[in-house]
């Protein structure tokens, strides 16, 4: 275990004897911290919060923070988990979850969080998801797998990301993005299919065909968004990613975002 001798370390944090603690650190009560895990200096982490392995988080990031939410009472339950090579960089926000929702924020594995990231109360952020500059996320907004966030980017409470997509710098978001998606503009609409994001991940031309015309069928078809779920079960059931797409969209609290021609 190599902790700086001018970081500060409350006595129930548990530091794996292979982390790093760098100078001026400062780790508090109720944290864990994950074999290989390396905290840089002037980085303030809070608890309780659990950080796994082989993480790098740099200089004056704020981890496991209270809260931003007005009904939050301190003595109630309040978790953050980040899972394992993450890249935190500097000054991110990441904040602990309410009681409203599990009590947990949850961060997954091999993220890339850029500098002045903000993730909010109650967020789930899953596995290979990158946010760039001063992304932020408002409370209890889901992200899924390999989804990317350009600079500046605002999701609203309670939103969805599906996977695989790909969000423009400067984007608004206050509904739901479908997986497979690209949502860009000042007006941000969803665009199109994130084509090159699915051929740099290994799908099949067939699959990106196939989704291309979901993409069709859901943005630019006359018939309601229902009809066009129930269309595509029917026509598109041999491709999987389809059908995964059709399960996002059924499963949107918020709505979904506004295709290219539609107002």
């Amino acid at each position: 275990m190599a902790i700086h001798p001018s970081a500060v370390v409350d006595p129930s944090a548990k530091i794996h004897k292979n982390a790093e603690i760098c100078a001026y650190a400062i780790i508090g009560a109720n944290v864990e911290i994950g074999s290989g895990t390396i905290i840089e200096s002037h980085t303030v982490i809070q608890g309780p919060t659990k950080i796994g392995k082989n993480n790098h988080i740099y200089s004056f990031a704020s981890i496991g923070g209270d809260p931003q939410d007005i009904t939050y009472e301190v003595e109630q339950e309040s978790n953050l988990i980040i899972g394992d090579d993450n890249l935190i960089r500097e000054f991110c926000t990441i904040n602990r979850g309410t009681e409203k929702e599990d009590a947990i924020t949850r961060v997954g594995s091999s993220n890339m969080l850029m500098a002045y990231v903000h993730i909010a109360h109650d967020c789930q952020i899953g596995n290979h998801i990158i946010m760039s500059n001063n992304a932020s996320l408002a409370g209890h907004v889901r992200i899924q797998d390999w989804a990317i966030l350009g600079g500046f980017v605002l999701v609203k409470q309670f939103c969805m990301i599906g996977m695989h997509t790909y969000i423009g710098m400067g984007c608004q978001v206050n509904k739901d993005i479908p997986s497979y998606m690209l949502a860009s503009g000042v007006q941000t609409r969803v665009r199109s299919i994130n084509a090159e994001g699915m051929r740099r991940r290994g799908f099949s031309p067939n699959a990106i065909a196939a989704i291309k015309r979901a993409f069709k069928t859901v943005y630019r078809g006359s018939g309601l968004l229902d009809q066009s779920l129930k269309e595509l079960e029917e026509t598109e059931s041999d491709h999987l990613e389809v059908i995964q797409l059709v399960k996002c969209i059924r499963s949107s609290k918020t709505g979904i975002m506004r295709g290219p021609h539609e107002e």
